[in-house]
C-alpha cells in the first residue's frame, strides 16, 4: 500500500518525505487555503515546490465544474510538472472530463467519491485513482471501511486499473484497517502516519535497553 501525506505544509511534506516512506502528496483548495495560499500564481509555484520535494504522484485539485472548465484548468495543473495528478470531483461533468483527460494522456484523481456505484463510473472513465472518504461516511453513521473492502472485491473482480486510495483518514488504526481492506493507496495528515510508530512496549523496551546498556559504559 502506497503512502500519501493530506497536506499542502511544506513541512510536514519534508518530514513524511524523510522518513523513506512517502510516495506522493494530496493537496485541495481547503489544505491551500489553510497554508495562506491565495492566486493562482502561487497555488501553481506551490504546487512545483511540492514536485521538487516529493519523486510521487501530487493531486491538484481543480475548482471548476464543468466540463469546459474542467478540462481547461486541470490542461494548466497538468503542464505545471509530469508528476500532477488531476484531482476531479465525483460529478456528472467530472465524470465526463475524467474520460477526456484519460484519452489524452492526463492521469487523474476521482474526488469526494461515497459510493461503489460512483467508483465505477471513475473507474469506467479511467480515473488512475479513486477517492473514497472514509472519515466522512464514518461521520455520517456508516462505516467508511465497509466500502474499501467493497471497492477492492469488485475492482478485483471486474479488472479496473484505477487504484483505491483511501481517503479523509482520522487516525493510524484508520491506515491500519485499510491496509486490511485492500486500499491501494491511504493519504492521511502527517499526525496519523507519525502514530502508526507509537506503541507502550516500545518505548518500555527501548527505556529498559538503554538502562542496561549504562552498565557496559
Amino acid at each position: 500500500m502506497k503512502f500519501f501525506i493530506d497536506t499542502a505544509n511544506l513541512a510536514q511534506i519534508k518530514e513524511a518525505n524523510e522518513l523513506g516512506i512517502l510516495d506522493g502528496v494530496t493537496t485541495n483548495p481547503s489544505l491551500m487555503a489553510k497554508e495562506g495560499i491565495k492566486g493562482q500564481d502561487a497555488v501553481i509555484n506551490h504546487y512545483k515546490t511540492i514536485c521538487e520535494m516529493v519523486n510521487g504522484d501530487i493531486s491538484a485539485e481543480v475548482i471548476s465544474t464543468t466540463f469546459n472548465e474542467i478540462v481547461e484548468e486541470g490542461k494548466k495543473l497538468a503542464a505545471i510538472h509530469k508528476n500532477i495528478v488531476v484531482k476531479v470531483p465525483m460529478i456528472k461533468d467530472g465524470i465526463k472530463a475524467i474520460k477526456w483527460f484519460t484519452d489524452n494522456g492526463i492521469k487523474t484523481n476521482c474526488t469526494l467519491v461515497f459510493s461503489a456505484g460512483q467508483a465505477i463510473l471513475a473507474a469506467k472513465a479511467g480515473a488512475a485513482y479513486i477517492s473514497p472518504f472514509i472519515g466522512r461516511i464514518d461521520d455520517s453513521g456508516w462505516d467508511g471501511m465497509d466500502l474499501i473492502i467493497q471497492l477492492a472485491h469488485i475492482f478485483d473482480m471486474q479488472g479496473y486499473t484505477s487504484e483505491i486510495l483511501a481517503a479523509s483518514i482520522r487516525s493510524p488504526l484508520h491506515i491500519i484497517k485499510c491496509a486490511e481492506a485492500g486500499a491501494d493507496v491511504v493519504t492521511s495528515p502527517l499526525e496519523s502516519i507519525l502514530g502508526l510508530l507509537k506503541h507502550p512496549l516500545t518505548d518500555i523496551g527501548l527505556a529498559k535497553f538503554l538502562e542496561d546498556a549504562k552498565k557496559f559504559a
